[in-house]
C-alpha cells in the first residue's frame, strides 16, 4: 500500500466524522427511535431546497446522527429509499479546506459526485465523493463556516 504524500497527510490531518446520514421516509418515525429511544437530542432541523431533503441533526459523542427525509419524489434520498430502503446513506468528513479536498482527490484519480462544492445543512459546504472510488461507501466532505 502506498503512503499518502506529506502534502495530502497536512491537508486531510484534521478530518474527523462530521456525521452519519441515514435516510428514512418519515424524521418524526425515525426520532422515535433516535431520540425516544435512545436518548439523542434533536438539536437542529432544515429543509435543504437544493437536495430535495429534510435533516434532523441529533449529536452522539464527537459526531452527529443526520436524518435524511425525501421532501420531493424525485429527491437522491426518495431514490435511494426505492432502491434500498431506509438506512445509512453516507459518511461525512469534516474538512478544513474542501476545496484542496477535492482537489488532491481528483489529482489521485477519485471520482467525484461534486467537482466544486455547494451550501449544504447548516450553511456549511459540501461535496460528495462517488462510492466507486470509495469501496462503495458515498463519501460527504464537509467544511463548516467559520463564525
Amino acid at each position: 500500500m502506498q503512503k499518502p504524500t506529506a502534502h495530502l497527510r497536512r491537508r486531510f490531518y484534521l478530518m474527523k466524522i462530521d456525521h452519519l446520514g441515514i435516510a428514512t421516509k418519515g424524521i418524526d418515525d425515525a426520532l422515535k427511535f433516535w431520540a425516544d429511544a435512545l436518548g439523542l437530542e434533536n438539536v437542529h432541523t432544515e429543509v435543504v431546497e437544493d437536495q430535495k431533503v429534510r435533516v434532523a441533526m441529533l449529536p452522539i459523542g464527537e459526531s452527529r446522527i443526520e436524518l435524511l427525509e425525501p421532501t420531493s419524489d424525485d429527491s437522491p434520498i426518495s431514490k435511494f429509499l426505492e432502491k434500498r430502503g431506509g438506512g445509512i446513506h453516507h459518511v461525512a468528513v469534516a474538512v478544513e479546506d474542501i476545496e484542496a479536498a477535492l482537489a488532491g482527490l481528483k489529482a489521485k484519480g477519485m471520482r467525484l459526485i461534486d467537482e466544486s462544492p455547494r451550501i449544504g445543512a447548516e450553511g456549511c459546504l459540501v461535496a460528495f465523493v462517488h462510492p466507486s472510488s470509495a469501496n462503495g461507501v458515498l463519501l460527504e466532505l464537509v467544511q463548516s463556516i467559520k463564525t
